[in-house]
């Protein structure tokens, strides 16, 4: 007769068991966007303190960060237009670029959505396109190495050109570029204020909890939320009108008993190996 295979886990136990899984790669997750940053974030350590960016977050007055709400922002310097967007591609619900050579950023019939900046320079009367940057080849740096609370500076890419777009800290308004400087053979530059481009300034000095806070919260929550979906569930699917709608309440119950057993053992195998580690003492004859 085969022997008994393991008996399965108790099902709070295993329920214990994927929220650890879920929390462990949520955190995962998120140590792999907020570390070295995607195209509109940054976090840099400076004199013992951790200065995060994420220009796409809201903000109180701006509920897409530094994303322009009309999908584009507008410069125009004598016969030259200049537009772009930060952190996404550009959209036009009004007002489109009117000129040539626009295929590699949505053609004559959706000129200007696929990409993320775009300059219009009239050549022979003409107003001719031409695609300066875009979301896929974008680069966040500091303004100012030294001191981070300056703001950031965003940088993006076509085959033959460049925009950097200054992001200056103002926590107080948010205030439009109204010109931009071209260098070189096609590299744009322009500068506006805005809240998003202000550091939120944590300490790095380690007396904070870290990864191991954020797991712990994550674990928090997906139990919070379990609890309190089966409760409501019981409740009012179930009929169950008391202490009894807690999901598993028998096993929340016991859980520190179960927790004391586990370890209890543990410690007391451990003052028995230590005890009988001190060995006996052999008499020696000279």
């Amino acid at each position: 007769m085969p022997a008994p295979g393991p008996r399965p886990p108790p099902r709070p136990v295993l329920l214990l068991f994927i929220l650890l899984f879920a929390a462990a790669c949520s955190c995962g997750l998120a140590g792999a966007g907020g570390g070295g940053g995607g195209s509109c974030e940054l976090s840099v350590t400076r004199g013992g303190a951790l200065y995060s960016f994420a220009l796409a977050a809201p903000t109180p007055a701006h509920r897409h960060g530094v994303l322009s709400e009309d999908g584009f922002y507008k410069v125009a310097v004598n016969d030259s237009i200049l537009w772009f967007q930060l952190c996404d591609e550009m959209l036009f619900n009004f007002d489109p670029p009117m000129c040539l050579n626009c295929e590699d950023c949505g053609g004559p019939l959706r000129c200007g959505t696929q990409c993320s900046a775009l300059v219009s320079n009239n050549v022979g009367g003409y107003d001719v396109c031409t695609t300066i940057g875009s979301l896929s080849e974008s680069h966040l740096s500091l303004i100012d190495e030294s001191n981070p609370q300056k703001g950031v500076v965003v940088k993006m890419f076509s085959p033959k050109c460049s925009i950097s777009v200054s992001v200056i800290c103002d926590s107080t308004v948010a205030q439009v570029p109204d010109k931009f400087v071209v260098s070189g053979h096609c590299d744009y530059a322009t500068t506006f204020k805005h809240p998003s481009g202000c550091a939120r300034s944590i300490s790095a000095s380690g007396s904070g909890w870290g990864w191991f806070g954020t797991l712990f919260k994550t674990i928090l929550s997906l139990l919070g939320g379990y609890i309190l979906i089966g409760a409501v569930y019981r409740y009012y699917f179930l009929g169950i009108h008391s202490v009894e709608a807690i999901p598993n309440l028998d096993f929340w119950i016991s859980l520190p008993q179960r927790i004391k057993t586990m370890l209890v053992p543990a410690t007391r195998n451990r003052v028995n190996y230590n005890r009988d580690g001190l060995g006996a003492y052999v008499s020696v004859s000279h």
